[in-house]
């Protein structure tokens, strides 16, 4: 059984910066992809990004390019969402997922390529 544990999140200036955290536990990140999708309020989840586990390829919403950073740490078997120059439009709860073994894509915006999620992490950015 996976479990997708998060961390970070709170609440930020607009313009400042979050780091989320992701760790797997009960199953090693290998040959998966880890996304990160966001969900405001009365508003469908969203694709942020996702990381090819694989080869480290990254792929993201165009809303989010040059301000979200997701990177991973193989030794910690850790992916982290880094934000910056948050706006209040980013406001939502963040939620990490992760394919199921062998995934390659493409459809990593897609929340059912995902087979474990993360419980959700608040992200608030104030104007």
């Amino acid at each position: 059984q996976v479990q997708l544990v998060q961390s970070g999140g709170g609440l930020v200036q607009a313009g400042g910066s979050l780091r989320l955290s992701c760790t797997a536990s009960g199953r090693t990140f290998r040959n998966y992809a880890v996304g990160w999708f966001r969900q405001a309020p009365a508003k469908e989840r969203e694709f942020v990004g996702a990381i090819a586990w694989r080869d480290g390829a990254t792929y993201y919403v165009n809303d989010v390019k040059g301000r979200f950073t997701i990177s991973r740490d193989t030794a910690k078997n850790t992916v982290y969402l880094q934000m910056n120059s948050l706006k209040p439009e980013d406001t939502a709860v963040y939620y990490c997922a992760c394919t199921d073994e062998g995934y390659s894509g493409p459809y990593y915006y897609r929340t059912d390529e995902y087979d474990y999620w993360g419980r959700g992490t608040q992200v608030t950015v104030s104007s």
